[in-house]
């Protein structure tokens, strides 16, 4: 089967293999160009830009090109101020733009719950309206330059103990009104380029594999029009991923589980 798609300047023609193969990434940080889709460059943010521009990892241990640090997340909230969190955002997508980055990986929105964990400086506050606010004000300064951003870490991330295992146990009205409001305000106010799927279960579901919401909630209730990509390393299982509507497996598997993809997709 070939999958046909685009506008009315550009269209592409994909194979099953070519569509499955947009659905991993290429390397570290960047997706492949398949087709006449260009790959997309990403880099760490929020508080400014953490390029390698030659070798590639998580941790940050190879050596990064000069960048300029901005207040975290946590501190920057103490503001209450969308104006100069728009500034912080446009000041982080001009040095994007002259790396040839095109989506900044931020801002970081979860509720604080846990003193312990050791992330909590990249979340904005424990009140799901400021952090909301504050989002979608820092996403609207880095779309405004032309770079896109991954709102993150969706959702009820809470810990970094144990984080590919933890689950998030929230019964709906704390999951709607507290967990999930802060992303609903960033969305709905600034439509993100991406989100960024957390690596912990919520309800006894991977987020990868959440099909309530990804699906119901995300795109279906919020209306987000963008990707959603899993967290470094966050992918659960390939098929469920993509049953529940997560497009982009990051980093790159090698492609290792597009076999399991094009058997589900053939069926």
């Amino acid at each position: 089967m070939t999958i046909k798609f685009g506008d009315g300047k550009n269209r592409y023609h994909l194979s099953d293999e070519d569509a499955i193969k947009l659905t991993s990434g290429r390397d570290f940080w960047a997706t492949p160009a398949i087709g006449g889709i260009k790959s997309i460059r990403m880099s760490d943010g929020p508080h400014g830009l953490r390029y390698q521009a030659l070798a590639s990892d998580h941790l940050g241990i190879n050596e990064a090109v000069e960048a300029t640090a901005f207040p975290t997340a946590s501190a920057s909230a103490s503001s209450f101020d969308p104006t100069l969190l728009t500034q912080m955002g446009a000041g982080i997508a001009h040095e994007a733009r002259k790396m040839n980055v095109d989506v900044v990986l931020g801002p970081g929105t979860n509720i604080k719950r846990n003193p312990l964990g050791g992330r909590s400086f990249e979340y904005f506050s424990e009140d799901p309206f400021l952090a909301g606010t504050l989002a979608a004000a820092w996403i609207q300064g880095l779309q405004g330059e032309g770079v896109g951003t991954s709102l993150k870490h969706f959702a009820g991330k809470s810990q970094e103990t144990d984080r590919l295992r933890s689950d998030s146990l929230i019964d709906a009205t704390a999951l709607h009104e507290l967990y999930l409001e802060a992303f609903r305000i960033a969305v709905t106010a600034a439509q993100p380029e991406t989100v960024m799927t957390a690596y912990n279960k919520v309800n006894g579901t991977y987020m990868t594999d959440h099909d309530y919401l990804l699906n119901t909630v995300l795109r279906g209730q919020w209306g987000f029009k963008g990707m959603v990509v899993t967290d470094w390393g966050a992918l659960n299982d390939k098929v469920k991923s993509l049953n529940a509507g997560t497009d982009l497996e990051m980093p790159s598997s090698g492609n290792l589980f597009d076999s399991q993809a094009k058997k589900s997709f053939s069926r």
